[in-house]
């Protein structure tokens, strides 16, 4: 199911609505590290490429918040990914499954995460989110 443009906008605007509470984000990617052991690990794996531990908490967050739309949208939380889960992800074109898949979510990651390798990360995290959901 494609997640709409308003629920990944609703999402959006809540989180940039919490981020007054500086403990907010901290708790988003402390969540996400919990509940993601395998996702966060890849993100991690990339750590060199992003530009370190600071860059890694960021992609972290973002990917928390692609969880929390497709969450919003499913009405249930996206089971624990496995790295076989990123695996089956990895394979094809990343940037054109996603605009054919998940739109409104590749519209998020493109005008809200910077970097090539932040969004490639990101993209595959989306994808694998989208296949097991």
């Amino acid at each position: 199911m494609k997640i709409p443009k308003e629920t990944v906008a609703a999402v959006v605007e809540e989180a940039s609505i919490k981020m007054k509470d500086p403990n907010y984000s901290a708790v988003m990617v402390g969540g996400f590290v919990q509940e993601q052991p395998q996702a966060a690990q890849y993100i991690s794996s990339y750590a060199d490429e992003l530009g370190g531990g600071e860059a890694v908490a960021g992609a972290v967050f973002h990917a928390a918040i692609l969880g929390l739309c497709f969450q919003r949208a499913n009405n249930r939380s996206v089971r624990a990914l496995a790295f076989e889960d990123l695996d089956r992800a990895s394979e094809g074109e990343r940037k054109e499954r996603l605009e054919k898949g998940q739109p409104a979510l590749l519209g998020y990651i493109e005008a809200n995460v910077e970097g090539e390798v932040n969004q490639r990360v990101l993209m595959l995290l989306a994808l694998a989110m989208d296949d097991v959901t």
